[in-house]
């Protein structure tokens, strides 16, 4: 297994989702709203947001060493990218030349991926002394439900659009909330994550 640069990514608004590669599992205060982009899944207003892009890169290293070794005593196949997006750093396992990335790391609807990343993020965090808010992503799983996740948010704010009320969506992870989010900032509404996990959901609101 290696670990391998990949290209930058470009920037992306902060929090409650977030675009892929790496990973993202930051429980968030159950309970409360939160404004598009803002959501307190990701950890908005952490040191993290003020990180230089050399900690980002450190933190994606240490998490490509943790995973290779884990890998290694799993007898798993997979190669380590290691990037930065944002304000944030970000690892995949991908496909290797001895074999595919472990697919059974995803889990039913990513449930093994958001354990794996949270773990990986507590393994930087022993390492750095630093809370990290890396992105974890395996098998290319993040970038498809990412797909499907923007037709789907494009989907409830034409319907928001049209009827001028509000619309609630089906409860997602935190990562999913915030491709939502960052879909309904693009179009100019305002959104919110209400609930406690695992029930969490986005509100999209209509303009002002």
């Amino acid at each position: 297994m290696s670990s391998t640069p990949g290209p930058e990514a470009p920037t992306e608004t902060p929090d409650d989702v977030t675009k892929v590669t790496k990973a993202d599992t930051v429980p968030d205060q159950q309970g409360t709203a939160a404004t598009a982009g803002t959501d307190s899944d990701t950890g908005t207003g952490s040191s993290a947001s003020t990180s230089s892009r050399d900690d980002l890169v450190r933190e994606g290293e240490v998490a490509a060493d943790f995973l290779e070794t884990l890998l290694d005593i799993a007898d798993l196949d997979g190669d380590l990218e290691v990037d930065v997006e944002g304000d944030r750093a970000a690892v995949a396992i991908v496909d290797s030349e001895d074999g595919a990335a472990p697919r059974t790391l995803v889990g039913p609807s990513g449930s093994v991926l958001e354990a794996l990343q949270e773990l990986t993020r507590l393994a930087v965090q022993a390492d750095t002394g630093e809370r990290s808010r890396l992105m974890l992503d395996v098998a290319g799983h993040r970038a498809g439900r990412r797909s499907a996740l923007v037709e789907q948010a494009r989907s409830a704010i034409a319907e928001v659009q049209s009827s001028g009320e509000r619309r609630e969506l089906d409860p997602m992870t935190a990562f999913e909330r915030k491709v939502v989010h960052d879909e309904v900032l693009a179009a100019g509404l305002s959104s919110s994550s209400e609930g406690a996990e695992p029930s969490r959901f986005v509100v999209i609101q209509p303009a002002d």
